[in-house]
Parts: C-alpha cells; structure tokens; sequence
C-alpha cells in the first residue's frame, strides 16, 4: 500500500479495531488499554499514517503552536530570542511560526492576520514601533498576547523585558568612572521602547554625574549596522569629538565598529565604547570597554511561562516583568 494513502480505516483493519478506537489512541486517550494502543500504534507505523492535524484543531479547539512576530529575522539578538522560547514551549508541545514586520505597523498587522487565520494559539511579538491599538482586535479575538524585549502603547498585554535604563546608567557610569567627561551617545528611533528607556539611563547617568550631553554628539538612528557606520562618520567628521561613547545595541555597535576599523582607521585611537549586549561576538568588538548583558534564554523562558498559563485560560491583570542585567568589562 502506498505509504501516503493510508487512511484510518486501513488502521482500523490492521490493527483489528473500530476507527474510533483508532481515533482514541491517536488523540492519546489513557483509557485505551495498553495492548490495544500497542497494537494500533504498530499499524500506524507500518502504513505511515498521518494524522489530519486541522482536523484534531478543528475538534480540539487548539493548534499547539504559537506565532512569534519579530520586528527583523537577520538580528541576532532576535534570533536568539525566538530559540529560547521554541527551547521552552516545545518542552510542553508547542511549536512555533516565526515572521518579519519588516519594522512597519502595516507589515506588522498583516503577519498578525496571518497568525491568526493560522489558528495560533497564542502571539509573542517584538513590536517594531510604540503603536499598539491595532492589536486590540488581537485580544478581543480571545488569542493571549505577550511582549518580549519592547512594549506598546494603546494595549493591555503582559511583556517581559529587561531594565534597560539601568543597564544603561550602568554602562555610562562605568565609562565615567574610567575618566571620561565626555561621552557621545548612538541610539535608536525613541519610537522604540528599547531606544527610548536606554537614552534614558544614559541622560540620568551624565546629569547624576553633572557631566553635558551634548547634542552635537548625541544621535538616533535605526539600530541596524549601516546606522552605527553612518553616525559614527558624522560624529568624527565634527570638531573635537569625544573619545568615549554609549551605543544602543548590538547592530549599532557593529556598524561604528566597522567604521572605526575601516574608513576611520585613523581616527580610533583613544576611543572606547560601552554597549548595550552582549552578544557571543562582543570579545572580538575591539574597542568596547563595556557592555551591558541581557538574559536571553530567562526572557524566552519567561514569555513562554506567562503565554502558557494564558493558553490555559489562567485570567488576571497583565504582568509587566522586568529582568536585571550584567554589566560586562572587556
């Protein structure tokens, strides 16, 4: 018999049992004796029969999957992100559909239609911007929603997240500490929570340090790599730039750094960076001083613990958790 037409009654048949019975085991039903289930679980091996997977969610009422909508699929840290929650939820049965939002609300609302017509049972999302209205429909629709690494506005939802302006005052700090007066700052879009909440901890930390932050040297950018290359040239381009400053995250910081190592080969003596993440490259970044770890794998962890109880229709207010961070000497 071909291997791809099986049906469930050729199961039935050769394991000598009623469809339904077969249907019982399949399902993982407990009350199915032992011997029986041996037996109707050796034909379905036998005649590779696969079970209609729409039609157990259709009749279960759940997917066992989970759609994650991350703002870019190149970034590393997202990457990582998305690992360690596959890593948790598929401990419990979970798998899950990863997609772009190209960075957009529109792109993002489009992958969440996707998701849902998908059936997911449950939505994890990096927002790419601080828009979240159009994600009530999501909530009302009944499908729980969790944050990871940023928030927005306009929803109630739970969200884990990292303390980013105290990683950030940290970091500042630190590089006052090791005799810097003056410090330049390269961020990202304050659209962005992320963005947002680490200049935050980087203005505090220069006020509580009654040290400028000098506009000249302060810019946002979109924390990718070619934003990091692109500020970094038009900070040394200026007169009398600092030697020392605070780089958003990871992207950014690769992009000065290849600007350094490159075009501004000549202007990198002296200059030392701290940045938000460690990444496993972070050792190779020569001219980081510091850099500000985040808990990758207990983030994931996390979100999938409060998207799990969510799943089993565990109620109660949103949960804002917030992770500390490590800062890092190099």
């Amino acid at each position: 018999m071909n291997r791809t037409q099986a049906t469930i009654r050729d199961v039935a048949a050769r394991a000598r049992v009623s469809t339904a019975t077969v249907s019982r085991v399949v399902n993982e039903d407990t009350r199915v004796a032992a011997a029986t289930r041996d037996r109707v679980l050796a034909a379905v091996e036998a005649l590779g029969y696969k079970m209609n997977q729409v039609a157990r969610s259709l009749k279960k009422g759940a997917t066992r999957t989970v759609g994650l909508v991350a703002p870019e699929l190149a970034s590393d840290f997202f990457m990582l992100l998305a690992e360690s929650l596959d890593r948790e939820l598929s401990i419990h049965g979970y798998s899950i559909l990863v997609c772009s939002s190209w960075e957009t609300v529109e792109e993002e609302k489009k992958r969440i239609k996707l998701l849902s017509e998908r059936l997911v049972d449950g939505i994890v999302m990096i927002p790419a911007t601080d828009q979240g209205r159009h994600l009530r429909s999501l909530q009302a629709s009944g499908t729980p929603l969790v944050f990871i690494d940023r928030i927005a506005k306009g929803v109630a939802a739970d969200a884990v997240l990292v303390d980013n302006e105290g990683g950030a005052r940290e970091a500042t700090l630190a590089l006052v500490a090791d005799g810097h007066r003056r410090i330049g700052f390269l961020g990202g879009s304050l659209e962005v929570s992320v963005a947002r909440e680490r200049y935050e901890g980087f203005t505090r930390a220069m006020r509580e340090s009654g040290l400028e932050v000098e506009d000249a040297f302060t810019r946002f950018g979109s924390l990718h790599v070619e934003s990091g290359f692109r500020i970094m040239a038009e900070m040394l381009a200026r007169p009398d730039p600092p030697g020392a400053y605070f780089i958003v995250n990871a992207d950014t910081h690769v992009g000065a750094t290849n600007y350094l190592m490159t075009e501004g080969r000549e202007r990198r003596d002296g200059i030392v960076f701290a940045s938000f993440d460690e990444m496993p490259y972070s050792p190779l970044l020569q001219l980081c001083r510091w850099s500000v770890s985040q808990p990758i794998a207990e983030m994931g962890r996390q979100a999938a613990r409060i998207l799990l109880a969510r799943m089993r229709g565990e109620g109660g207010s949103p949960e804002l958790l917030r992770l500390g961070t490590t800062l890092l000497r190099h």
